[in-house]
């Protein structure tokens, strides 16, 4: 079976509309694509990074962002952000542009692996559901040039079940980072931070 971390998904296109209702009530709609992240409903790990991750800065990155929950969510929510996203995937970045419109928020999205798109920019926060499926090798990649692309005083903020991949993860933004800390924890999912100091 081919997974959803590819430039051009082979699998028939297919769509379904996903809902995310958030603890504050507020209700958003996606169409989601068949070969992205997700197909048919929205992932619970997308849902508590969005609902408890730490805002902070302007300007904010969603890294890998699929079909654009992470990033546009927070764009309705927080209006004064400034919201980056990208992905590998043709398909997702094709989606992410249509829900970005059909959910009327204004963000910067670009197609590409790792930071490709962004290649001379940084920011103050990286959001990442990470790529698991990819293997550790993209994920250490995807961790260590995410410091390299964040401001003095910016964060990584990741979100995975710690026993399913997660643990890696966290080790290798300690590794990368100096530090990381839990700052969320619900149903064996994690958010993990770690900060450019």
């Amino acid at each position: 079976m081919e997974h959803y971390y590819v430039e051009k998904p082979k699998c028939e296109l297919r769509v379904k509309t996903a809902i995310l209702k958030l603890k504050n009530g507020r209700i958003y709609q996606f169409q989601t694509p068949s070969g992205v992240f997700s197909f048919g409903e929205i992932d619970k790990a997308t849902r508590i990074l969005i609902e408890h991750c730490q805002i902070h800065g302007k300007k904010v990155l969603d890294l890998g962002c699929g079909y654009g929950v992470i990033g546009i969510v927070l764009k309705s929510e927080y209006p004064d952000l400034e919201i980056y996203m990208s992905d590998i995937n043709e398909r997702a970045v094709e989606f992410a542009k249509i829900n970005a419109k059909k959910n009327n928020v204004d963000v910067v999205i670009k197609h590409g692996a790792f930071f490709e798109p962004w290649k001379d920019d940084t920011f103050d926060l990286i959001l990442m559901n990470p790529p698991l499926a990819a293997g550790k090798e993209t994920v250490l990649r995807l961790i260590k040039e995410s410091f390299e692309h964040l401001n003095n005083g910016g964060s990584l903020q990741t979100v995975a079940h710690h026993n399913k991949g997660g643990s890696y993860v966290k080790r290798t933004m300690e590794e990368v980072f100096g530090n990381v800390e839990d700052i969320h924890k619900e149903g064996g999912i994690r958010i993990y931070k770690s900060v450019k100091v």
